[in-house]
């Protein structure tokens, strides 16, 4: 969605380094200030124009160029997918989300929450907030992936709920795939949950059950976007959206003596946009 290239454009400014951005020219109109930050703070913005122009085109271009260029380049990914060891360092570096966590929630409650909420695209944040709980397994953990126009049309990123084993950039997950094998093209209007995979830890827990994954619409996110801006005053991110709107849904049947705690993986101001094409504001 961005963020991660703000992030990275950041420190290259920070250390005087080269810092070359590759985007989808499809995520680079819906992502538009983040954009501009980070060609303010110096960096490239490489906009890449094959297939969806979205994140898993990105990802293509800037395996392609690292491979290169080796010599003098760093490959900097922010999703917890591809090649090891990039999925195990961005949950190692994302990790810092759960331990906060776990420590304000002692702090605050005197106990672990009962249920830890998150959306799940390629699976950053989710593993950021799990990994530190996993073990515990008393606590129920749900990732929410993009579930787009429906899971009965192909305009989803459900990957665990709807795809199928594969291997896409280096690492072997669930992917949204044909009958012939080929990667199917993901669609979400959440611009980080836009990939047609899932980090290959995420397939793992997938398998053995510890995490449960569901998926949410669109229309579901939109309705919990505007649901926090104003009962909240608290504008998140859509991809943060749509595990709000799964919480909404299963909160009220619970006692309220349960904890649950969502991750708001980020700010909606970078969406603002995309709400305003949808006419839901």
């Amino acid at each position: 969605a961005g963020q991660h290239g703000v992030a990275t454009a950041t420190v290259a400014a920070l250390f005087g380094m080269e810092c070359k951005i590759f985007m989808g020219e499809e995520d680079i109109r819906r992502q538009a200030p983040n954009v501009f930050r980070m060609k303010v703070l110096g960096a490239e913005v490489v906009p890449v124009k094959s297939g969806t122009a979205t994140l898993k085109d990105a990802m293509n271009e800037a395996m392609r160029y690292w491979v290169s260029s080796v010599c003098d380049t760093f490959y900097i990914i922010g999703t917890t997918a591809g090649p090891h060891p990039y999925p195990v360092m961005v949950r190692n570096f994302q990790s810092v989300i759960g331990r906060e966590t776990k420590r304000q929630i002692k702090k605050e409650e005197g106990r672990n929450p009962d249920v830890l909420v998150a959306c799940v695209g390629g699976g950053s944040n989710a593993l950021g907030m799990f990994y530190s709980f996993h073990k515990d397994t008393k606590i129920k953990m749900v990732g929410v992936e993009a579930a787009g126009y429906g899971l009965n049309t192909q305009e989803h990123s459900a990957s665990i709920n709807a795809g199928a084993v594969g291997v896409l950039h280096g690492n072997k997950t669930y992917v949204l795939q044909d009958a012939h094998g080929q990667v199917r093209d993901a669609y979400s209007i959440a611009a980080g949950l836009d990939y047609p995979g899932v980090g290959p830890e995420h397939a793992y827990f997938h398998a053995t059950k510890r995490v449960e994954y569901v998926t949410v619409t669109d229309n579901e996110a939109i309705d919990a976007f505007s649901f926090l801006s104003r009962q909240e005053g608290i504008i998140p991110a859509m991809e943060s959206a749509h595990a709000l709107a799964y919480t909404m849904k299963v909160a009220p049947k619970l006692s309220k003596n349960k904890i649950i705690i969502v991750c708001l993986s980020g700010r909606g101001d970078k969406d603002a946009q995309i709400i305003a094409e949808k006419g839901e504001m």
